[in-house]
């Protein structure tokens, strides 16, 4: 299948759940990415901050970008100007700076807040503790530029699709929780960034709001790396 065919077969799968499509381009050409674009379709997710800016510079102004990747604080200056949300804040350094250059951006910021939720040692995000800790701490709440807008999370990358349910029922509850707790004021506090290619169908059943899609999308990679 094409593509296009592709897209319009998971946007199909979302059907009218409310559920925000994130094409994921990392390592796509131009060419690609403009495939993508004839669609219709206007959301792109990347890994590394040169490449989404790369393309930024490349491809139409109207795109929103998402940045999915860890994401290192001397590279905030580079995506401040225009990205429209952050999905991997991981420490209160980091949002300290995405603050700052927002600030100089004259804009604010929304962002996720990377939670750990696999059974693997690889992956980045602040565990379940150390997430309400920081939020307990309440230093975010006199950073002005940003805005908190949700949970991201990614599930152990396995086959075994009871343990992506657990994992994905576990996150669901402490999202909500940690909605209840300390953002029951915020309506843009809303989004659950859970799924991916190998998982998003059974994300979507635990409340998901976000799914980034790559390889369903594009084919598997070549190479041995973690597929979105």
């Amino acid at each position: 299948m094409s593509i296009a065919g592709n897209i319009d077969s998971v946007k199909k799968e979302l059907g009218n759940k409310g559920v925000k499509l994130i094409v994921v381009s990392k390592t796509q050409s131009i060419p690609i990415m403009e495939e993508v674009l004839s669609t219709g379709h206007r959301i792109f997710g990347e890994n590394q901050v040169q490449e989404l800016v790369e393309k930024y510079e490349a491809l139409p102004k109207d795109i929103e970008w998402h940045l999915i990747g860890h994401l290192q604080t001397n590279k905030v200056k580079y995506i401040a100007p225009f990205i429209s949300l952050i999905h991997s804040v991981d420490s209160l350094k980091l949002l300290e700076e995405i603050n700052k250059q927002a600030l100089k951006s004259n804009r604010i910021i929304p962002c996720l807040l990377q939670v750990h939720i696999a059974d693997e040692e690889t992956k980045f995000g602040f565990a379940h503790e150390e997430l309400i800790q920081f939020l307990e701490l309440g230093a975010w709440k006199n950073l002005k530029n940003i805005q908190i807008h949700g949970l991201m999370g990614i599930a152990t990358n396995t086959p075994n699709r009871k343990i992506i349910q657990e994992e994905f029922y576990e996150f669901q509850t402490f999202f909500k929780g940690i909605q209840l707790s300390y953002f029951r004021q915020d309506s843009f506090f809303k989004e659950l960034s859970i799924g991916m290619s190998s998982d998003y169908l059974i994300a979507i059943e635990y409340g998901s709001t976000m799914v980034r899609i790559g390889s369903a999308i594009f084919g598997k990679r070549k190479y041995k790396e973690e597929e979105l």
